[in-house]
């Protein structure tokens, strides 16, 4: 399987599934990054471990601090005492709230919201964003500008004939 087909699955797998832990997985909340595929974690208990990237999510998901996983425990391991199975997003939040299962200790840092306070909040964005054509959180890339490209030529050439009548180089 080529890399870009193991990309498209592993990203429609994501974000596609919604996925209900299992009685020995749990929900932790990322915290932070210690490098080589290990990121630091903390539970709804207060208890914070390492976690290890399973392969197939490496270099084709991205997660960050505040992120919420499900982790699959590791009995043998000292320092490393999980693995990631699923990473939550926005939606996935969502439901297992809805379901009720969601942990009592991250409630108060993500309460759940209501219906027409949700509504309100989407709306406020979509007119912050504007006509934004990808509402994913997985591919936002905020290390690069974004360019705002006219695609209409007459404005070019309007703009071109402006700048030729300034300096005096018409023909």
């Amino acid at each position: 399987m080529s890399q870009a087909t193991k990309r498209k699955h592993v990203v429609k797998e994501v974000l596609g599934d919604f996925i209900t832990p299992t009685e020995n997985q749990q929900i932790v909340k990322v915290i932070g990054s210690r490098g080589n595929n290990l990121h630091e974690t903390i539970t709804a208990q207060g208890e914070t471990f390492l976690v290890s990237m399973p392969t197939k999510f490496r270099k084709n998901i991205w997660i960050k601090r505040g992120d919420y996983v499900v982790v699959d425990p590791i009995e043998e391991g000292e320092k490393v005492k999980a693995e990631i199975s699923f990473i939550l997003y926005k939606d996935h939040i969502q439901d297992l709230q809805k379901r009720q299962l969601w942990p009592q200790g991250f409630m108060a840092e993500r309460p759940s919201l209501d219906k027409a306070s949700r509504k309100e909040e989407d709306e406020e964005k979509e007119e912050e964003e504007g006509d934004s054509e990808d509402d994913s959180d997985l591919f936002v890339n905020t290390n690069r500008c974004n360019y705002q490209y006219s695609e209409s030529e007459e404005d070019d050439s309007e703009e071109e004939e402006e700048e030729e009548e300034r300096t005096g180089n018409g023909s």
